[in-house]
C-alpha cells in the first residue's frame, strides 16, 4: 500500500505431531486475535506443497513450499499484514529456512505442541469420526519422540494435554505478545 509503512513481519511457527492440535490452536488462536482486532494471517503449511506425486520428493530442488510461502506472505504483507500464525508438523525443525523464504527478516517464534500418546490417539480418533489405524498412531508417536529430539532448546514446548485448544491459544498468544499493548 503507498506510502503506508507496515512494522516488521512477525511469525509463530506451530509445529508438533499429528493429532496435538495445531491446526486447532491456530484457529483457535485466529479468534483471538480477530475479536482484539490484530491483523495477521494463517498459513497451514502442510498444504502448501500438497499434491501427488509428492513435489518434495520428486523435485526437492524446487522447495514448492518455500515458494508458495513466499507468494502467499508477499501478497498479504502488501496489504499491510505483518503478522503470520504458520502450522506445519516439522516447522520447528526447519523456521530458520522458512522465515528466510517470507522475504522479509521476521521476528521468528517457533513452538513445539507436544500431547502424550492416550491424547492424541483421542483426538485423532475425534477428527477421523472413529478408531485410529495402530501405525497411524505409531508414526505418530515416532514423529513426537524425533522432534523433540531435534527440535532446538529455543524453541518452546507446550504441553496440551489437559488443555482446551482455547487455553492453548491464549498461551502461544502470551508467547507471542500479540495481545499486549
Amino acid at each position: 500500500m503507498p506510502g503506508r509503512t507496515t512494522p516488521r513481519s512477525e511469525v509463530l511457527f506451530i509445529g508438533g505431531r499429528s493429532g496435538v492440535g495445531k491446526s486447532t490452536a491456530a484457529e483457535a488462536l485466529h479468534d483471538l486475535l480477530v475479536a482484539a482486532d490484530v491483523r495477521h494471517a494463517v498459513i497451514e503449511g502442510d498444504l502448501l506443497d500438497l499434491a501427488h506425486p509428492a513435489p518434495h520428493v520428486e523435485h526437492p530442488e524446487l522447495h514448492l513450499a518455500e515458494r508458495n510461502l513466499a507468494t502467499m506472505w508477499a501478497s498479504y504483507r502488501a496489504i499491510g499484514h505483518h503478522r503470520l500464525v504458520f502450522t506445519n508438523t516439522v516447522s520447528v525443525l526447519e523456521h530458520e529456512r522458512l522465515a528466510s523464504a517470507m522475504g522479509d527478516d521476521p521476528v521468528v517464534t517457533a513452538v513445539l505442541l507436544r500431547a502424550d500418546d492416550e491424547t492424541t490417539a483421542a483426538r485423532l480418533a475425534r477428527r477421523m469420526g472413529g478408531p485410529v489405524p495402530s501405525l497411524q498412531l505409531a508414526h505418530s508417536t515416532r514423529t513426537a519422540w524425533r522432534l523433540d529430539q531435534r527440535t532446538a532448546d529455543t524453541v518452546t514446548r507446550v504441553d496440551t494435554d489437559h488443555l482446551t485448544p482455547v487455553q492453548v491459544a491464549t498461551h502461544l498468544a502470551s508467547i507471542t505478545g500479540w495481545l499486549t499493548g
